[in-house]
């Protein structure tokens, strides 16, 4: 039944932007195919398991970030190309693009729901992202992700804390971000009574920044905060 003061069509537009898992392993499995790649190629070259590469293209299970963009890497796959809507022209960054409420692409993770912002655009250096964050429990060095690039999230609603692999857990309230290196292993857990939303970003780096950093003696986590009075970071 359609929501009071929601149009049918509103209603079609927002279920066509919902990439699921199948419409996803397709779009992974037609790319693979189409560079002449096997399955043993695309888990060399990213990293994921040969298994949980062809779980993915059937549709028997969702990826994290880090599984996804591994494989948009491996298959030259930007974000507009893995998430845009079946329909969706992109182009390049010609002019301003503009995501209007609930008009990102939806897609279920096992740890998150995230809605990809500006998929009409192919190349970004940036991938803008709204999040919700399921995971209520941190249940080891299992959980940590790692990708490429450096990583910004933005606490919308609720509390999260977050797990580094150096052993640092850093909670955010509402109205505090976190900005870091998103190759350290880390793990997003709602600790409130209601899960968080949360608006982030994932930037790859450039080769000088990536030599820069090479250089540096170590990556640095710095947390920045709201004025107010805030609780201090679990040791």
């Amino acid at each position: 039944m359609t929501k009071p003061g929601t149009t049918a069509s509103a209603q079609r537009g927002k279920a066509s932007r919902t990439l699921d898992r199948v419409t996803f392993g397709k779009r992974l499995r037609t790319t693979r195919l189409a560079q002449g790649l096997t399955l043993a190629g695309v888990a060399a070259r990213s990293g994921v398991s040969i298994t949980t590469i062809s779980r993915a293209e059937r549709g028997q299970l969702t990826l994290s970030y880090e599984k996804f963009s591994a494989l948009g890497r491996a298959l030259a796959m930007d974000m507009a190309a893995m998430f845009s809507p079946a329909d969706a022209k992109t182009s390049g960054l010609d002019r301003p693009v503009l995501t209007r409420a609930g008009e990102g692409v939806l897609y279920q993770g096992p740890v998150f729901s995230y809605e990809f912002l500006g998929t009409d655009v192919a190349g970004k250096q940036m991938s803008p992202i709204l999040g919700t964050v399921h995971a209520r429990r941190f249940n080891g060095p299992g959980d940590y992700v790692r990708h490429e690039g450096e990583e910004f999230a933005h606490v919308m609603a609720g509390t999260i804390e977050v797990y580094f692999e150096s052993g640092e857990v850093m909670r955010l309230a509402r109205g505090d971000s976190l900005y870091f290196d998103s190759r350290i292993g880390h793990a997003y857990v709602s600790v409130g009574r209601q899960m968080a939303r949360i608006i982030g970003a994932c930037t790859s780096e450039s080769s000088p920044a990536r030599q820069a950093r090479a250089e540096a003696s170590g990556p640095v986590v710095n947390v920045s905060r709201a004025p107010r009075k805030a609780k201090p970071a679990r040791a």
